[in-house]
């Protein structure tokens, strides 16, 4: 079956079209029906508890203390800590059975005998089961007006006196009022959760987290969409490979005798400008990692580090607490991914086209100068507004937005935005003699597509502020996080594969349009509205459970795609022979693929089944699917486009490759290690305990520290290892070969590459 450009284009257009209004009338539908901010919570006398003022402000003390990369809420966070969410309903259901023992027999809940303790239980349950939510006030009964004041007193103890075995420093939040604030809006959100959406048998959302005492047990949809998803499942795995062998899309050639050797690439200013992207990316790599292995131990010592901290007297956890290093670990890894990505895009276009627009290294020099401004500034304000020196309404927008991969303050997010801004019009100055002569959907105008998606996805982010309702943030939060992910990041991958390809030679430029298009195609026709898996538990409508059900499952089909053109690849290498001397970065881009479809196919297909993400949500379930997903796909592609660049750039008498094969297996090796003997493991240990006790168990420190559960942990430290090895080898041999390159020419040299790709007619 044959299926031409322009075919290809035209569905890629109705497929936006179709995305943009799905999505658009999602986001008006979801706005009118979030779970409402009350106007003000009374007893059962009418006294105030607390103000809707007082709930917003909780948010505000949430994300202004970096509260979401230290533990989560409705799920969504880090899961050192404990969820907010599941933790306040866990004590209002322990503080209301305390209270109604006191009340009817004069002791605590625990001396009862188990008949009392079976009345109260029920009598609690059917209380927290039978509320219902509605716009104004919230009425509470006595027991849960003294649920809520402990709950205040318990979050004074932890978030502002600290409790150092939770690894929540003393100060953590600044003064006693701040805390029982958090305290409110923690409590909010658990009463959403347990009262029932008006007009509906379940709550706001969908009966989550599971606690049996509160009522709170997975909805019959839930199990009717998974049993569907698991079909489905079945049917778009034979989809993918079913398109695979139906549709006639081109393959690598075999061949190698016209592959551009690199002694035969004149090396222009502009890419040697774009070359310096790399060490500034494997800086950022190498602190990243170092944190990461942080971030692994505080789970194993939450009040130190390997007992340096009272040897030497000082005190880590105060110097970077696991919520500023988790802040500084996602950030840093999505920056070098990214940085690599730029260089990658500014350094393609002189060898596809032979053309070195005027001073157009200058502003690639600029742009580079400028990234670093906003990442250390950006970063630094993370850091200061964390720890209070930013204040006012100030905090947010220089400082800590404190909303997890985009905490960073909004001036620097808008500095981001322009960066990416300025990116596209610099690759459109070098791909302009090809921009020119292509169609619309020719291959330059799609790498150009791609990365004003990802900087129009950005905006999403800028929709909302820290007093806005936490379910209507998290709505637009996933949007750029998920669609970036999901839906944009895989866009750019398959656009600079094929363009990376293309100036290998081994793909002709209109083949290339057409292997982009076509995978582009079900990556955005699937990945865009399947962001609605993440509403499910949040307070969003119930339309988002079948539309996140089908869509998640669907993405297995670009997935299979993506994996058999790894194969494809795999197979051009294999017969390559010696000659090919693009060897290891094709390894990089057939990792990518594998990774890509292990992390994000086989663990995001498991963990997105709706029964499944009921208990499992904000587990390290998720923890594994996310490393192998994030670094095993995106990461290895960015590191391919790297060596591919090192390899070009170096002298060719000097290049060795020798330290960054080295590098290849140590990451191989050491994120399978990680994710197989331990993120795996404990994940399941963790599904266990949610699906057996509850999600507040499962996230509990009781969990954490458990025999085995520490044991897995320590077994994570040899997979640590290597990665953290890998990335040290990887750096120590970008600064080597930044003293053997080659010199630069004004004019590019002409290849075969360059005048295929000038001289193909569309």
């Amino acid at each position: 079956m044959k299926v031409s450009r322009q075919t290809l284009w035209r569905l890629l257009a109705a497929v936006f079209v179709v995305n943009l209004v799905v999505m658009g009338l999602g986001a008006w539908y979801s706005a009118q029906q979030v779970p409402p901010i009350p106007d003000e919570v009374v007893g059962p006398d009418g006294e105030s508890l607390a103000t809707g003022a007082d709930v917003r402000q909780g948010k505000v003390v949430f994300q202004q203390n970096g509260l979401m990369n230290h533990g989560s809420i409705l799920g969504n966070g880090a899961y050192f800590g404990s969820d907010l969410t599941a933790e306040a309903l866990d004590m209002k259901v322990e503080y209301m059975r305390d209270y109604y023992a006191r009340e009817k027999y004069g002791t605590s809940f625990s001396d009862l005998d188990a008949d009392a303790k079976a009345a109260i239980s029920d009598q609690v349950r059917r209380e927290l089961d039978s509320a219902v939510g509605r716009e104004g006030t919230i009425e509470y009964s006595a027991a849960e007006v003294y649920a809520h004041e402990q709950v205040r007193e318990r979050y004074v103890e932890l978030y502002h006196e600290g409790e150092l075995e939770r690894g929540i420093p003393s100060g953590t939040v600044s003064d006693e009022a701040e805390a029982r604030r958090l305290a409110d809006f923690a409590m909010w959100t658990a009463w959403f959760s347990h009262a029932d959406r008006p007009g509906s048998d379940h709550s706001y959302t969908n009966e989550w987290p599971y606690q049996p005492a509160a009522g709170n047990e997975p909805a019959g949809a839930t199990m009717t969409w998974s049993v569907i998803a698991m079909v489905l499942l079945v049917a778009g795995a034979g989809i993918g490979v079913w398109l695979y062998k139906s549709v006639e899309l081109p393959e690598p050639k075999t061949g190698v005798v016209d592959v551009p050797h690199p002694r035969d690439v004149a090396l222009t200013p502009s890419q040697r400008a774009a070359s310096r992207y790399v060490p500034i990316a494997a800086l950022l790599f190498v602190v990243q990692v170092l944190l990461g292995g942080l971030l692994a131990h505080y789970y194993i010592e939450r009040d130190g580090f390997f007992g340096l901290g009272e040897l030497l007297g000082i005190d880590f956890l105060s110097i970077l607490p696991f919520s500023m290093a988790k802040t500084l670990h996602l950030d840093l890894g999505i920056l070098w991914i990214a940085t690599l990505w730029l260089g990658a895009g500014l350094f393609l276009p002189p060898l596809l086209t032979g053309h070195e627009p005027k001073n157009q290294d200058r502003y690639v020099n600029g742009l580079l100068v400028a990234l670093v401004v906003v990442v250390v500034g950006g970063l630094t304000g993370v850091w200061l507004g964390a720890n209070g020196y930013i204040d006012g309404p100030l905090w947010w927008i220089l400082g800590n937005e404190g909303l997890e991969y985009l905490e960073v303050g909004r001036f620097w997010q808008f500095g981001l935005l322009a960066g990416f801004l300025i990116w596209a019009g610099l690759a459109a100055r070098g791909f302009k003699p090809l921009l020119d002569k292509e169609a619309p959907y020719g291959l330059a105008h799609m790498i150009l597509y791609a990365g004003g998606s990802i900087a129009l996805l950005f905006t999403a982010g800028l929709l909302y502020t820290p007093q806005t309702n936490i379910v209507t943030t998290e709505f637009w939060r996933w949007w750029v996080v998920h669609m970036w992910v999901e839906g944009a990041f895989e866009f750019f991958i398959i656009a600079v594969v094929s363009l990376t390809l293309v100036s290998m030679n081994l793909l002709s430029r209109r083949s290339a349009e057409k292997a982009v298009a076509f995978e582009a195609l079900f990556v955005m026709g699937t990945g865009v509205i399947g962001v609605s898996h993440h509403y499910w538990w949040v307070g969003q409508p119930d339309v988002w459970l079948p539309l996140g059900s089908i869509f998640s499952t669907l993405e297995l089909i670009p997935l299979v795609l993506i994996l058999f053109e790894a194969m494809n690849e795999y197979r051009t290498l294999a017969t390559s022979g010696e000659s090919f001397p693009y060897t290891l970065p094709f390894m990089f881009i057939i990792a990518s693929g594998v990774w890509n479809f292990v992390g994000a196919g086989v663990l995001g297909f498991f963990i997105n089944l709706p029964l499944v993400n009921y208990y499992e949500h904000g587990t390290y379930l998720t923890v594994a699917h996310a490393h192998a997903a994030m670094f095993g796909a995106f990461g290895f592609l960015a590191l391919g486009m790297a060596t591919y660049i090192l390899r070009l750039t170096v002298s060719p008498g000097q290049w060795v490759e020798r330290r960054l094969r080295w590098a290849f297996w140590l990451w191989n090796a050491g994120l399978a290690l990680m994710v197989l003997v331990s993120l795996l493991p404990v994940g399941f240990l963790q599904l266990e305990v949610a699906f057996t006790q509850s999600y507040a168990a499962a996230r509990s420190l009781e969990f954490y520290n458990g025999g085995l559960v520490q044991a897995l942990f320590w077994a994570r430290l040899p997979g640590d290892t290597l990665l953290i090895a890998g990335t040290i080898v990887f750096a120590y041999d970008v600064v080597k070969k930044r003293f053997v390159l080659r010199e630069t020419s004004d004019v590019p040299a002409r290849t075969p590459v360059s005048d295929q790709v000038m001289s193909d007619d569309d």
